[in-house]
């Protein structure tokens, strides 16, 4: 195991140590074969209110298989009180939006071992409402873990990514995280290498709840934690720092006329009132250009790529925005991002502290002092 002093306690450290160390000579075990289960009998036993809750949500969706995969495997431990609040749909590039003054619904679902509920908000929704008090009726949980993601949520991507913002929502709230993603490869990665994935982190989320529970383990942190490509073949855990990497935006048209749809992509948070008003007005168009008479002006939909014409008339094109994997050379051997490229598992801490390094800061102060200056 790689592991640099970058905000982990070393009890944190030893024990993580110490779980791998048992793993040794059996990477492809399942995780119930990775660490002695408890036996049915003795979970019979144990009183569920007495255990460590564990509430787990994602930005994915409640149905994604990396989520399932996570708290199929919490539930086989026995040894947590598994609680889910996950968004309905696919939320998985929602950042850190909320949805005031919406109406929200939580609809149970069923996870055998666990209680679950369905959201239709987003990941920090569920989290916000998980943590609230009118969902579950326990204070709070010992431990948030916002994943399975599908997807690499490294360096900058994690501004978008709504599972990173899941676990910061919860550290807003004073308790403690965990996002993580798997690096999804599309057209190579399988939908089984989840519950690989699930075996390279679970000890890693043992050893996180056994140090809080010790009062051990780093105050004020949240971990994302970045599984790579073929999970089992992984060459350790390495602490990583947050690189400047995310993956390129691709804008791509869409034709109004061969997308008749395409005026419904439109945000999940809009009143029903609203969609149906959009429905309404998208349901009139028609052709690949039409114009939409108004009190003021007349709306001009069209087909082309290329700039609008000059007219009086409003223009009203469609577009969809994917993102695109880039190539790049990374050379530091402590970014996430290059861990991951390399096989290794990121662990990159992450805090809700403002940090501005002095360099940055001293420049800020010139800067404004000349510009004030400047103006009298």
């Amino acid at each position: 195991m790689t592991s640099k002093n970058n905000g982990l306690s070393a009890a944190l450290v030893s024990n993580l140590q110490d779980v791998l160390s048992k793993r040794k000579g059996g990477s492809d075990a399942s995780p119930s074969e990775e660490a002695p289960s408890t036996s049915v009998a003795a979970k019979e036993e144990i009183d569920e209110d007495s255990r460590p809750i564990v509430l787990v949500t994602n930005g994915d969706g409640i149905d994604s298989p990396g989520l399932l995969s996570l708290v199929e495997a919490l539930v086989s431990e026995g040894l947590y009180n598994v609680h889910v609040c996950a968004p309905q749909t696919d939320k998985s590039v929602s950042s850190h939006s909320m949805t005031p003054g919406e109406t929200i619904a939580a609809s149970s679902v069923i996870i055998k071992g666990a209680t679950a509920f369905e959201v239709s908000g987003t990941p920090v929704d569920c989290i916000s409402l998980g943590l609230s008090g009118a969902l579950f009726a326990w204070s709070k949980p010992i431990l948030v873990i916002s994943g399975i993601n599908q997807g690499s949520s490294c360096g900058n991507q994690m501004f978008y990514s709504g599972a990173v913002a899941g676990a910061k929502e919860a550290l807003v709230s004073g308790v403690p995280s965990l996002s993580i993603s798997l690096n999804w490869k599309k057209g190579e990665s399988k939908e089984s290498e989840f519950k690989e994935a699930v075996g390279v982190c679970l000890p890693l989320i043992n050893a996180t709840i056994r140090d809080i529970e010790k009062g051990v383990f780093p105050k004020d942190c949240s971990l994302n934690i970045e599984i790579p490509t073929s999970p089992s073949s992984n060459k350790g855990f390495k602490v990583t720092k947050q690189s400047m990497w995310r993956q390129s935006h691709s804008w791509q048209a869409v034709s109004a006329n061969r997308h008749p749809g395409a005026g419904n992509f439109m945000s999940n948070q809009q009143s029903l009132g609203a969609q149906l008003a959009q429905l309404g007005r998208d349901a009139s168009a028609a052709g690949a250009a039409r114009r939409f008479t108004t009190q003021k002006k007349s709306i001009v939909e069209i087909e082309s790529v290329g700039v609008a014409p000059k007219t009086e008339s409003r223009v009203k094109k469609y577009f969809r925005l994917e993102f695109v994997a880039k190539n790049e050379e990374h050379t530091d051997e402590d970014l996430d991002i290059k861990a991951l490229e390399d096989g290794f598992v990121s662990v990159t801490p992450l805090s809700l502290r403002p940090k501005m390094d002095s360099e940055t800061q001293a420049a800020v102060s010139e800067w404004i002092s000349k510009a004030l200056n400047a103006d009298q």
